[in-house]
């Protein structure tokens, strides 16, 4: 059985990982992130093997992540390289090592996976395009777990309730139709939905001066947790979303988003984390209220309407998978 130890997840943004060793928690192992002499990404455990010392709070030493306590070094592959207090630091017994855990650096993210993942993490085309800008969001750290935060992220018919002006309007609270289509580990789905108009405040989206402005969204869930957005009003403008929710344990999980756009380079970056610190802020107190912290995958365990669409195949998907353990 395939469970989520058995995926990629995001432990961090790539940015945030220098010299300095980092703490991260995936679905409840303690991880240590590291970068070696050649600025590589490596993730252990944090705990060290002599007296469960915490690795993140050390420093690197060259190829070698080495214990603050006692002054262990520890090599990417978990092996213990270095015991000072030994008349030769070399001799290391062959019980003196640490979990090692595949790590990658890629679309400017962090990722772990703890056991051997079963897909790949998802390519974007556009983010070494140099046409495109990019911007970190978050990341947003939320009490539920990381299946009930990206379903949130799919959700349409929250939005003229809980972000009414930003991204909905209460006068049209109708979702229109839309087909989801489902391959493997991935739901596709397109649709096209008047939005409210740009915000005085947050004037980013390109969608014109129009009173209801047609937003074109094409959205791929990648399960378990990642979803990739492209949105477009009709011309060359357009906007991207890579959203991938990292489950710390079954009931936190931490969101990181990039958004990519190739259009108005002249907006400070700013503007969009406003903007999308605002609408996780909204959306993160209902969430945080749903019950179960974590989504119950049974077709019968929620009620569903016709727009819940997304969200019942979502839930169909993860459990062919074996995502929902």
């Amino acid at each position: 059985m395939v469970n989520r130890r058995a995926a990629w997840h995001p432990v961090a943004f790539a940015s945030a990982l220098t010299t300095t060793p980092l703490a991260a928690t995936l679905l409840a192992t303690p991880l240590v992130l590291w970068r070696d002499s050649n600025g590589t990404a490596h993730a252990n455990s944090d705990i060290s093997v002599h007296r469960g010392t915490a690795l993140s709070g050390g420093c690197v030493k060259g190829d070698t992540i080495a214990c603050p306590y006692h002054g262990w070094q520890f090599a990417s592959s978990g092996e213990c390289t270095l015991i000072p207090q030994l008349e030769d630091a070399t001799r290391v017994p062959s019980k003196a090592r640490i979990d090692a855990y595949a790590c990658r650096e890629q679309n400017g993210m962090i990722w772990v996976a703890l056991e051997a993942p079963k897909f790949d993490i998802p390519s974007i085309s556009e983010f070494d395009d140099t046409s495109w800008r990019w911007v970190e969001c978050g990341p947003y750290i939320w009490n539920a777990d990381a299946s009930r935060q990206l379903e949130n992220f799919t959700d349409f018919g929250h939005f003229p309730w809980v972000h009414p002006g930003l991204l909905g309007d209460p006068s049209r609270p109708v979702v229109p139709d839309y087909d989801v289509a489902v391959e493997g580990n991935v739901v596709s789905y397109t649709i096209v939905r008047p939005e409210a108009p740009n915000s005085d405040d947050f004037p980013i989206f390109a969608n014109g001066e129009t009173e209801a402005p047609l937003r074109r969204s094409q959205y791929q869930i990648f399960t378990p947790y990642t979803l990739l957005l492209h949105l477009g009003w009709g011309g060359k403008e357009g906007m991207i979303y890579f959203f991938v929710s990292q489950p710390i344990d079954d009931q936190h999980s931490s969101g990181f988003l990039m958004i990519g756009r190739n259009y108005n380079f002249d907006q400070p970056d700013e503007v969009l984390r406003d903007f999308e610190d605002v609408i996780f802020n909204q959306d993160k107190s209902i969430v945080e209220s749903q019950r179960p912290k974590m989504v119950p995958f049974a077709s019968t365990a929620e009620l569903h309407m016709k727009f819940d669409a997304v969200a019942l195949n979502y839930r169909r998907t993860m459990l062919a998978n074996g995502f929902d353990n």
